[in-house]
């Protein structure tokens, strides 16, 4: 990947540099902001590829820009990698649960950042699939009365529609392709994140806690099975 213009918003200078430079070695174009503030002016006049978002800002913090982006129609396709603390983990499930797409931790490996970068820019530029023959990602799944339409990225329960983050809806297909299946946590996380992605098997609890929420009386279609995991009622 090359060329894409990628915002750093980090209130520490010696970060912000260090990011910025070796970004720009493996060919990006970055623009740099010192606070939320500053960030949101400059998505609002420039077009950006990816932001990657500390959380820790003043004024503005860094779930409030998350959540301010993906929650604007003209903002909400772009990329989000949050840059965290260790000790910050309900934060990053937090915005991870807004649509952020990945995490980073500090201290970091500035060609793990990069890497991470290029992964998430993949995902996201993917060509549209060709108009073909129907097939799963191109018709909906009934599952008492919750219909799924992958390829729109659309659920409605009872005719009403339901408004998902892309990692719920993520987590919601994955259970839902195979109901009466039981899944761990750990197979959750690999199914809809991928495998080896740095972050604990909690944060599946609390997404699926947010999902039900969501989903109101379809919420009880997804269960728990004690001890082992979760599975959508079959």
């Amino acid at each position: 990947m090359s060329g894409e213009s990628v915002l750093i918003v980090e209130d520490e200078a010696d970060i912000r540099e260090l990011v910025g430079y070796n970004l720009a070695k493996d060919g990006y174009e970055t623009t740099s902001a010192a606070s939320g503030e500053e960030a949101l002016e400059l998505i609002a006049i420039e077009r950006f590829d990816l932001v990657v978002l500390d959380l820790m800002l003043p004024g503005i913090d860094g779930l409030s820009v998350c959540r301010r982006l993906k929650r604007d129609a003209k903002t909400e396709g772009i990329p989000i990698v949050i840059l965290t603390a260790k000790g910050e983990e309900p934060d990053v499930v937090t915005g991870l649960n807004l649509g952020a797409d990945d995490y980073i931790t500090k201290p970091f490996s500035p060609k793990v950042l990069s890497a991470r970068i290029g992964a998430v820019l993949r995902r996201s530029q993917a060509p549209e699939p060709a108009p073909g023959p129907p097939d799963d990602e191109g018709r909906a799944v009934d599952r008492h009365g919750l219909v799924i339409h992958a390829g729109r990225h659309e659920v409605f329960y009872q005719g009403q529609p339901i408004e998902l983050t892309s990692t719920e809806f993520r987590v919601l297909t994955f259970l839902a392709g195979k109901p009466g299946w039981v899944f761990t946590r750990q197979q959750i996380l690999d199914g809809v994140h991928g495998s080896n992605y740095a972050i604990t098997d909690r944060a599946v609890d609390v997404q699926i806690v947010g999902l039900r929420k969501k989903l109101g009386p379809a919420g009880k279609f997804i269960e728990t099975v004690r001890g082992v995991g979760y599975r959508f009622k079959e």
